[in-house]
Order: structure tokens, then sequence, then C-alpha cells
């Protein structure tokens, strides 16, 4: 793909954040493409934070006419409860970002009901994800029972967090749960939603998106050779489909 500086399977290291995010758009457009013809829709995950900046090349020429974009089916990685116009929310921040500039039937956009606790958000998102995986929208893994996300786009804190997945956290190891909350979150705002670790993991497709020398000694934890047992939540993405990293020069630092 262009721009890059490894050649490694699934790591790709780019001079620029603007490279990255070209060679995002391909990688996203061709795997939209692929599971339109397959499966007759494409289900992507997302979260917040800068990745959705990352993917604002999608929304330029060649790729917003590249996509079946009537194939896309929209969910979230996590969420904070809170209204969906608010700042802090990451519906709000993807439909600013790209979301309205793209014509996803609004019926195939899965936000939170923000009218509901952080609990009854969860029961009702993981119930929404049950009756798609019903219809047959959302593929069901063959491994675990879990749903099989078509692409699952992650970001990455600088404290190594994925989703609203945070180190030391009880969260990390929910392994019967497809959708919880947390009110305690060490990053503000303290409630949200989350996808847990099997259901993250049982994707076909993970890429994980990370920008900045901030976020470099997570990297290194992760992808250096000097890496710490006690693992971050980011060494636990773990999929059982294919994992591809996203790195700018920044966040590739240490390695």
């Amino acid at each position: 793909m262009a721009g890059a500086s490894s050649t490694e399977k699934n790591k790709q290291v780019f001079e620029s954040e603007e490279d990255l995010a070209v060679d995002l758009a391909e990688y996203v457009a061709h795997l939209s493409d692929q599971f339109a013809k397959t499966r007759g829709a494409f289900t992507v995950v997302l979260s917040g934070g800068s990745l959705v900046k990352s993917l604002r090349k999608l929304v330029e020429p060649p790729y917003i006419d590249l996509v079946d974009w009537s194939k896309w089916h929209v969910f979230w990685a996590d969420e904070r409860v809170v209204p969906k116009d608010h700042p802090d929310s990451n519906y709000f921040l993807a439909y600013n970002g790209f979301l309205s500039k793209i014509p996803i039937p609004a019926g195939n956009v899965y936000a939170i009901n923000d009218a509901l606790s952080a609990e009854g958000a969860a029961d009702d998102y993981e119930t929404c994800l049950k009756h798609l995986v019903k219809n047959r929208t959302i593929e069901v893994s063959e491994i675990n029972g879990f749903p099989k996300f078509d692409l699952m786009l992650l970001g990455m804190g600088p404290d190594g967090h994925v989703a609203s997945l945070f180190h030391g956290h009880p969260l990390v190891k929910e392994n019967k749960k497809w959708v919880t909350f947390i009110k305690d979150s060490p990053k503000p705002p303290p409630e949200r939603i989350t996808l847990t670790f099997p259901v993250i993991n049982a994707s076909a497709h993970i890429a994980l998106i990370v920008v900045g020398a901030g976020k470099a000694d997570a990297v290194r934890s992760t992808l250096g050779s000097d890496q710490d047992t006690d693992l971050l939540p980011v060494q636990m993405v773990s999929p059982d489909g294919k994992l591809n990293w996203f790195l700018d020069k920044g966040a590739a630092s240490k390695l």
C-alpha cells in the first residue's frame, strides 16, 4: 500500500498521518467492496478519538464514489453515556467527521439509546446486536458463537486502552456478555458502554490505527521485543481473523 515504510504483513508505518489516512481509506474501501459482493452487507465498528479524523479520506474522491454505501451497517465499539449531540459522544464525533457526508441509510447506523442509563443502554445495544445476528446482518463466529463483525476499526489511548476497556479494570476479563457498561472510567466521562473482548476478537478484520508519539510506549509494549507480561488492553486484541496496524512515525518511534 502506498506510503508505508514497512512491508510487514500486519504492521505498516507511515511517514505522516496524511499517508496513513490515504492508505486506510484504500483498505476500508477494498474490504467494503469484498463484503458487499460476497455477503450483501458490510458491518463496520468504529471507536472514537483520533480514529474518526483518520477516516476522512473515505469521503473524498476516488473512495467516496467507489464504495456502495447502501451496504454499510455502522456500529460503535464503545460509547459515552451522554446525549448524541454532546461533544463527548462518539456518535457526534463520527457524524460531524464523515457520517453526514455519505449516503448510508439512516436505519443502518446503530447508535446507543441515549435516554437510558449506562446499564440499560448496554443491555439495549446487546439486544439490537442479537436481533441483527438473528436476521443475518451480522455473522456469527463459528469458533465462539459471538457476533462476527466484518471490520473493527479501533484506536488506542496512550495508556493502551481500546474501546472502553482499561488496564486493570475488571471488564477486560468479561467473557460472557457482548456489551457491558462502566461507571468508573479512569478517563472522563465516567459512564460508558463497550463491546467486550470476545466480540472484538471475533471480528473478521481488525485495524488498529495509532497516531502520535504520545502512544509510542504502548506501541512498543505491544509490538516491541520487550513485551511485559502485565498485558495492556491493546495486547489483548487477538482476533480470530486478520489484524492490521496502521502507525505513523511518531507512534512507531520506539520500536
